[in-house]
């Protein structure tokens, strides 16, 4: 039922922006890492790719460099705000096209700059931004003015997920890292917020006004994590989930502060821990059935190692969260993409949802 409420909701919501003839925002720029990466690792020296079948399988271009068998959560979120197609990846991105936003995610990147190292070539948070400052001047170029292009800019949503990575690939990997004996949860956080806050801030600083802050998910109840620290496969890691839950209350907070301190600009924080954990906790209302294995992978809960290349993925696709190892497939997307674009809880967004931080 919740899953046909929100297709309705999509529906609705498309119809209006059509009837408008344009999107409620005029551009949209992605920061994140493989939930929302669109190709930009495709030509990386990277094991953090997903250009490869059957990665893409229920997309319309097929593998893309997508860690889902379809949409990811942006995706859907672009075609919520009324765009007619999806945001170009920075590696792809040229000319004019730029003016409907670009999408900077790069696989395995964290906040922090060796966050991933292992997995080979990945475009940290602080290379994203300065992908998009380079953006930014281009924007400038096209419109010929900074004034115009300040404008411009302003009206733009700004979408910003990154964290898992720092956890998954850095504070819980200590065979790589050492973060995890020198940090507590709570400081690694506070070290986690003070550098995406110097992010931010330069962002800001070239021309973003409108930033929806993404929270991390619980990591500890990918099957990844329950293959490898799990005794039923069913039990997620509580000491994962907690440190996600302090980085994220700490995110709350940083929206808070902005928000009470730079009056022409509107930050708001979209709760994706609270959105998984309902569609995890209550399955049937959005038609899972599995909720801690992947639909493509191997070993222990489909976990142990992800999607492999040519792998034959399973057919009932939409009944499960998880896509692989790591990423929820496109049902889920569809779900959580949906409701960071219209909260259909009071706890989905704080304090406004990605619709009504476009309209403001």
């Amino acid at each position: 039922m919740a899953r046909v409420c929100v297709m309705i909701m999509m529906m609705v919501a498309m119809v209006l922006n059509m009837a408008i003839g344009e999107p409620i925002a005029p551009c949209y720029f992605i920061f994140g890492d493989s939930l929302v990466d669109s190709g930009n690792n495709n030509q990386l020296q990277s094991l953090a790719r997903a250009d490869y079948f059957p990665y893409g399988i229920d997309f319309q271009f097929g593998p893309t460099g997508r860690f889902c068998n379809g949409k990811t959560t942006v995706d859907v979120i672009t075609e919520l705000l009324g765009f007619d197609d999806y945001i170009t990846p920075y590696s792809q991105a040229s000319g004019e096209d730029i003016l409907r936003g670009v999408n900077y995610a790069s696989a395995a990147a964290g906040v922090r700059e060796e966050t991933g190292r292992q997995l080979g070539a990945r475009i940290t948070f602080a290379g994203q931004v300065a992908n998009h400052v380079n953006t930014v001047s281009q924007v400038v170029n096209i419109l010929g003015d900074e004034n115009e292009a300040a404008n411009y800019l302003s009206k733009c949503i700004y979408s910003i997920g990154l964290g898992s990575n720092d956890y998954l690939n850095n504070y819980f990997m200590p065979l790589y890292y050492s973060t995890g004996n020198q940090y507590s949860p709570d400081s690694f956080a506070n070290d986690l917020i003070n550098r995406y806050t110097e992010q931010l801030r330069i962002l800001y600083n070239n021309g973003a006004r409108k930033f929806a802050l993404i929270g991390i998910g619980a990591i500890g109840c990918s099957p990844n994590e329950l293959a490898q620290n799990s005794r039923d496969g069913r039990t997620c890691d509580e000491r994962i989930n907690s440190a996600n839950r302090i980085f994220n209350s700490k995110l709350v907070s940083l929206v808070d502060y902005f928000n009470q301190n730079t009056p022409d600009a509107k930050f708001t924080y979209i709760n994706a821990y609270g959105i998984f954990q309902d569609m995890v906790a209550n399955p049937s209302r959005y038609g899972f059935r599995v909720t801690n294995a992947g639909c493509c992978g191997v070993g222990r809960n489909n976990g142990q190692i992800t999607c492999l290349p040519g792998q034959a993925p399973c057919l009932n696709r939409d009944e499960f969260v998880f896509w692989d190892a790591f990423h929820p497939g496109e049902a889920a997307n569809v779900v959580i993409g949906s409701r960071s674009f219209r909260r259909e809880s009071s706890s989905d967004a704080h304090p406004y949802d990605i619709q009504q931080l476009a309209l403001l």
